[in-house]
């Protein structure tokens, strides 16, 4: 059905073109076309060696035999032969296409480009610099496959074959490659459902990255094998026994057991904070069964003979994942020890195994529609580090819940998603105009957060609303990038009128008479004046020459001369025409150091609002006096700190007026998530002037117990 753990090994001690010929046409019968590209491609690579010193032609035929075994699939298998041929040889994809046809020659330049853009944009494995850093590139890799996700299925292959001949490449190559496919690979693996190929990888490159880890995990299931064996199998024979005396034929089912793998292990315990022994889920069965209907039977009979965990009961047969996966999840005990029992049709069993892959292998190569939102939704990325880092966190690779429409329509989304996050998972237009919503048919506010099974009624308003504030809040990055959007769309429009206030201000002018000029002179960039003080300068200048050389305007303009003159009060730089003494901040906003901002002048005042602020708003729709301003330039670095306080009165206020004596300001506090009689825990979101992580440390140790601090503005060094 698919690689084994034998086959696994066999590929990776295969390195002469004899043996990796045998089992490629083990995998799939020996065709003309097949034929054809072994010895198309043999002779293209006829000269060329890997770092091992094999031949590099050994590659692409053990390549096309791991992508036969997954998807069964010639027109994919003779791609996966030719899929280095036009990078790495003389052979352009105009002569494969005609060689071979158009379907191979759309695979093989898919396989292309996304190796153009790896090669050219990922962080090369001789950099310091973190693999996340260039994630983003990784990005267009995917965007290049939408139209034809057997790209990414061949890819995957390509590189389960590179993870298992890494031991020739030094070792920072090994790590790097390592990280790159547990950051990239594995997580598209898992979005296109195919379990196998995404547990494999991720164990490989487990080895590399952290093989004293690995080597403890080992080593403990190693010395307990004979023990988790017997347990196995005592638990299978209790539950076969169990199922044929409630009427099931032996042919009917099939009890598979297995450990969980070592990587997810690992993740398990960093995760929860527990030993290895401490794994609820180490232990698993899997019963396999003919029909869904019998599915049902059999979870009836294990929780009825066995005290299940109801916290851990999960239908995806009823409510499948949005990568085809069907399976019911349940854990029980028996005998002192937990098991997780997964139960599923033979069907369900392939689909689990091999995701997309199986709509090639077990559909006579007829392609199912296999629901890919989360690729299409790689489109509403835009081109930052931040935002894709975001996507690889929460669109690829995050645990998932299902949440309903009131109509009954099911919508998978990450753990942690908010109500909003399940309006724009609706439709754009739902999410700009939500303003409230109904779950479980109780009212509850949009940044509520979602659980398995919710019900949830979005209710709108007749026009977008602007929530800049919520980005961080939103899980999904469909939400995130069209509250961006909004936001940008908004902030423009302000900007173009606050562009024109502060002109009309500043030459003394009518507003419309300002308006009029920059229509004319076709002044279209107006929205970057409030942040661009050269900007300003020459739309002034350029007013007043055209100004003065109208001889008719001389007498005008020696009444009205005026000189931009700059200030610096409380942190802002400020440019006005007139006499400034004072600044101040509204109590309706406040505005933080780097938050978007505007000033409306008043009597040598400037009162600063932010640009989001409805006052605000509304005193630059009633066309109110404006200057520029801006924050002046400081470095202002971002920190998360995770702090264990005493568990006595006062203990947080004190450890509060310490920060303000080292000049912090505090932007986010959450207090007693755990605790005992002695402790409880603080974290604290703040800016600090100091760029030094190790000497804040030292400062704040002077005070509390650091259990952890990051600079959240520099997420990748730290």
């Amino acid at each position: 059905m698919s690689l084994s753990q034998f086959d696994i090994e066999k590929v990776r001690h295969i390195h002469d073109v004899d043996s990796a010929t045998k089992y490629l046409f083990s995998q799939v019968p020996q065709s003309p076309p097949l034929q054809h590209a072994l010895e198309y491609a043999s002779k293209a690579h006829e000269n060329q060696r890997r770092k091992s010193g094999e031949p590099y032609i050994v590659h692409p035929i053990l390549v096309a035999g791991i992508v036969a075994s997954f998807t069964g699939c010639e027109s994919m298998a003779v791609a996966a032969l030719l899929h280095d041929i036009v990078e790495d040889t003389h052979i352009s994809i105009e002569n494969v296409a005609e060689m071979f046809g158009e379907d191979v020659a759309h695979l093989v330049d898919g396989l292309t480009k996304i190796d153009t853009i790896r090669d050219a944009e990922l962080v090369s494995s001789s950099s310091n610099d973190k693999l996340v850093v260039s994630a983003l590139s990784f990005r267009k890799m995917l965007l290049a496959s939408i139209k034809d996700v057997r790209v990414l299925v061949i890819k995957l292959c390509d590189r389960l074959h590179n993870m298992l001949t890494l031991d020739p490449l030094p070792q920072h190559k090994q790590k790097r490659i390592s990280e790159e496919t547990l950051v990239v690979y594995a997580p598209i693996a898992h979005r296109l459902g195919i379990s196998y190929l995404k547990n494999t990888l991720e164990d490989l490159s487990f080895s590399y990255l952290f093989p004293e880890e690995k080597h403890h995990i080992d080593n403990y299931l190693d010395t307990n094998y004979h023990a988790i064996e017997m347990k196995l199998d005592e638990f299978k024979k209790s539950i076969q026994m169990l199922l044929v005396k409630n009427g099931f034929c032996e042919e009917d089912f099939e009890i598979l057991s297995r450990i969980k793998h070592r990587y997810s292990i690992y993740l398990k315990m960093q995760r929860k904070g527990i030993g290895i022994d401490e794994v609820l889920d180490l232990l698993a069965v899997r019963i396999l069964t003919k029909d869904a209907v019998k599915c049902y039977t059999i979870l009836g009979l294990i929780h009825l003979h066995f005290q299940p965990l109801s916290s851990r009961f999960k239908d995806y047969i009823a409510v499948p994942k949005d990568n085809g996966y069907k399976t019911i999840h349940t854990s029980v005990f028996y005998n002192t020890a937990i098991f997780e029992v997964q139960i599923r049709t033979y069907e369900m069993h392939k689909t689990a195994e091999l995701g997309v892959a199986a709509h090639w292998k077990y559909k006579s190569g007829e392609k199912e529609d296999v629901k890919l939102d989360w690729l299409n939704n790689l489109g509403y990325q835009n081109e930052s580090v931040e935002d894709f880092y975001s996507l690889i966190k929460n669109d690829l690779y995050s645990e998932d819940i299902v949440v309903f429409s009131p109509r009954g329509e099911a919508f998978t989304l990450p753990m942690g998603a908010l109500a909003l996050d399940y309006a724009y998972a609706v439709h754009t237009e739902i999410g700009n105009k939500a303003v409230g919503c109904l779950i479980n048919k109780t009212k509850a506010p949009l940044l509520n957060e979602l659980n398995n099974g919710d019900i949830v009624k979005i209710e709108l308003g007749s026009e977008t609303v602007t929530r800049c504030t919520w980005i961080d809040a939103v899980k999904t990055s469909k939400a995130k990038s069209n509250i961006r959007l909004n936001c940008n769309m908004r902030l423009k429009e302000i900007n173009a009128k606050t562009g024109v206030n502060i002109l009309a201000t500043a030459m003394r002018l009518n507003r419309s008479r300002v308006e009029e000029w920059l229509e004319k002179h076709g002044c279209d960039n107006i929205a970057q004046l409030p942040s661009d003080i050269e900007l300003f300068r020459n739309i002034v200048h350029k007013y007043t020459k055209e100004i003065s050389e109208n001889g008719r305007f001389r007498n005008f303009l020696s009444r009205h001369r005026f000189k931009l003159k700059s200030y610096s009060i409380n942190g802002l730089e400020i440019y006005s025409a007139m006499g400034v003494n004072d600044v101040v901040f509204d109590y309706c906003c406040h505005p933080k150091h780097g938050d978007e901002i505007m000033g409306f002048f008043d009597k040598g005042k400037v009162h600063v609002h932010h640009k989001m602020c409805q006052n605000g708003i509304k005193k630059l729709e009633a066309h109110e006096p404006m200057v520029f301003v801006r924050w002046e330039k400081q470095n202002i670095f971002h920190y998360r700190l995770i702090a264990s306080l005493h568990n006595e009165t006062g203990a947080l206020a004190n450890f509060l007026t310490f920060l303000v004596k080292l000049n912090i300001d505090i932007n986010l506090i959450e207090l007693g998530k755990e605790q005992n009689a002695y402790v409880k825990y603080c974290e604290l979101g703040f800016d600090s002037k100091e760029s030094d992580i190790n000497k804040l440390r030292g400062k704040l140790e002077q005070k509390i117990k650091v259990i952890h601090l990051i600079r959240t503005d520099d997420a990748y060094r730290n």
